[in-house]
């Protein structure tokens, strides 16, 4: 089994069993949203050390945690597991690492991230609004299928553009990624 070296900031003791599954890594739990002073503090000390991936559930709480965390440790790198992936086999059950495949957790920390404030602007406004990816009917799941192929999750149309120049999303890729949903698109019509 691949190696981890980079400590994994997960939710709970279910998503260490599941990543242990797919990779040998040491995890730190969160235990919700509510992070408190000394599990950030423990956070912060293991990025100086080791690093850390922030991989949490692909949800509202999932995200709140992330910012969280990336505020206190801004040299974190981010993993992002779909939200097809974080689905539970039973109905009710709320998304998450927990219920992913082995198969996908490896191919999340496949696709690391470090944010980069000062990232030049390589995806303006302007391409989003033309891709369809803000304002008009649609944008949503346009962005959710964003998200997933470029494997950055999903954020709002307020957000898009800040989440993609702090993760250095090439043009390339993003026009590629575009012309793949536009293309799901056309075959659904």
């Amino acid at each position: 089994m691949k190696k981890i070296k980079e400590v994994l900031v997960v939710e709970g003791k279910d998503d260490t069993k599941q990543i242990n599954q797919a990779v040998v890594a040491d995890t730190i739990e969160t235990r919700g949203s509510a992070i408190d002073d000394e599990t950030l503090a423990l956070i912060q000390k293991l990025a100086d050390q080791r690093g850390v991936i922030i991989f949490t559930d692909p949800d509202f709480s999932g995200e709140k945690i992330r910012k969280i965390v990336a505020e206190a440790v801004p040299n974190a790198k981010h993993a992002f597991l779909p939200k097809a992936e974080g689905r539970p086999g039973k109905a009710g059950g709320s998304l998450g690492v927990e219920h992913a495949s082995p198969t996908a957790i490896r191919a999340a920390l496949d696709h690391v991230y470090t944010e980069t404030d000062a990232a030049p602007t390589l995806i303006t406004h302007e391409d989003l609004m033309a891709a369809g990816l803000i304002g008009g009917a649609g944008a949503k799941a346009r962005r959710e299928q964003l998200g997933e192929l470029l494997q950055i999750g999903y954020v709002n149309g307020k957000q898009l553009e800040k989440r993609l120049r702090m993760f250095s999303i090439q043009p390339a890729a993003f026009a590629a990624a575009v012309k793949t949903i536009r293309s799901k698109e056309d075959l659904h019509e």
